[in-house]
C-alpha cells in the first residue's frame, strides 16, 4: 500500500465523488461506491468484484485493517487516504475508515436460484433508497428467496439505500424486471400472489402463505398498478385502527414477511450463500 492519496482533488476522488451523487454514472462505469466495513466485507463475501478499496489508517490502524481484509483476499487495489479526504467521501464519520468501489453484476431473474417452497418479496416503483434499505434488512433478517425489484424509481445501488441496508443489498438475492416480465415469471414458477393493497379484501393474517408466495408491494405514493392487482390471488392488507389509513412500505414488508415466515414455523427457507472472509 504505498500510494497515499492527501488531496481532494485527484482524479481518483472525483471519480468517485462522481458515483455517489449520479446514478447514471453508476451504470455508465458499470461500478457502484461501498462505503463501511460492514458492506465491503459483505460486498466482497457475496463475490462483487472489489477495483479499489481506500483505507484511512487514522480511524482504522493498518494492522486491523489487514486482519478484517487479508491482503490475499482483495482482488482490487488498495490505497491509503488522509482523514480529509475520508472526511469529504463518507457519509458517517463512524464507518471504520473503509470505502471501497465495486463491480456490479446483472440482475436478472433467471439468475434466482428458488427452493422447492419459495418466499419472494416483489416491489414495484418503490422510490425512496432508506425504505428499500430497510426492506432489504427485513429480507435478510426473514431468509426469504428473492426480491425482485419492478419498473424501479431508484437505483438499487445508491448509497443511501447500501447504508440502510447495512449491506444486505448484497447478502439477498435480487434481480430487477418490468412488472409484465415479473408476473409471467411468478405465474411460470408457480407462484400465488398476494398484492398488498388498501382496498383488499383479506386480511393479512387471513391469508394462507404456506405454499410458493409472492408478497407484491406497491409505491409509497401510488400503490400497486392495475396488472399487479388483476394477476393476483389475493388483495390483502393490514388493519389501522387510527387516523391514517396506511403504513410506511417498510413496515408493511416487515409485517407481511413475518406473518409468511410465522406460518411457515419460522422455518428457514434455504438459498445460496456466498462463501468468503469471516465478518467481525
Amino acid at each position: 500500500m504505498s500510494k497515499v492519496i492527501t488531496s481532494l482533488q485527484n482524479p481518483l476522488i472525483k471519480q468517485i465523488l462522481i458515483l455517489q451523487e449520479k446514478p447514471r454514472e453508476r451504470r455508465r462505469q458499470n461500478l457502484i461506491v461501498i462505503e463501511g466495513i460492514r458492506e465491503t466485507a459483505l460486498a466482497l463475501k457475496a463475490g462483487y468484484p472489489l477495483t479499489v478499496v481506500l483505507h484511512c489508517e487514522v480511524i482504522l490502524p493498518l494492522s486491523q485493517f489487514e486482519d478484517l481484509f487479508p491482503p490475499e483476499q482483495l482482488p482490487g487495489e488498495v490505497i491509503q487516504i488522509s482523514a480529509e479526504v475520508f472526511n469529504r467521501l463518507a457519509y458517517r464519520k463512524d464507518n471504520g475508515g473503509v470505502i471501497a468501489c465495486a463491480r456490479t453484476r446483472q440482475q436478472r431473474l433467471t439468475d434466482l436460484e428458488l427452493p422447492d417452497n419459495p418466499l419472494i418479496l416483489v416491489l414495484e416503483s418503490v422510490e425512496k433508497p432508506g425504505n428499500l434499505g430497510a426492506i432489504l434488512r427485513t429480507a435478510d433478517a426473514a431468509g426469504i428467496s428473492a426480491i425482485i425489484f419492478c419498473d424501479p424509481q431508484t437505483d438499487l445501488f445508491n448509497p443511501n439505500t447500501i447504508r440502510a441496508s447495512l449491506g444486505t443489498v448484497f447478502t439477498n438475492q435480487v434481480a430487477t424486471a418490468s412488472s409484465a416480465e415479473a408476473i409471467a415469471w411468478l405465474k411460470e414458477k408457480g407462484m400465488n400472489l398476494f398484492a398488498a393493497a388498501l382496498s383488499g379484501g383479506t386480511w393479512y393474517h387471513e391469508a394462507d402463505f404456506r405454499g410458493p408466495t409472492a408478497i407484491v408491494m406497491g409505491s409509497e405514493a401510488f400503490g400497486l398498478s392495475t396488472g399487479w392487482l388483476a394477476e393476483a390471488e389475493q388483495c390483502i392488507k393490514i388493519p389501522m385502527q387510527g387516523e391514517v389509513d396506511s403504513l410506511n412500505v417498510a413496515a408493511s414488508a416487515a409485517i407481511l414477511v413475518f406473518e409468511a415466515m410465522r406460518q411457515r414455523g419460522f422455518t428457514y427457507i434455504s438459498r445460496p450463500r456466498a462463501s468468503g472472509p469471516e465478518i467481525l
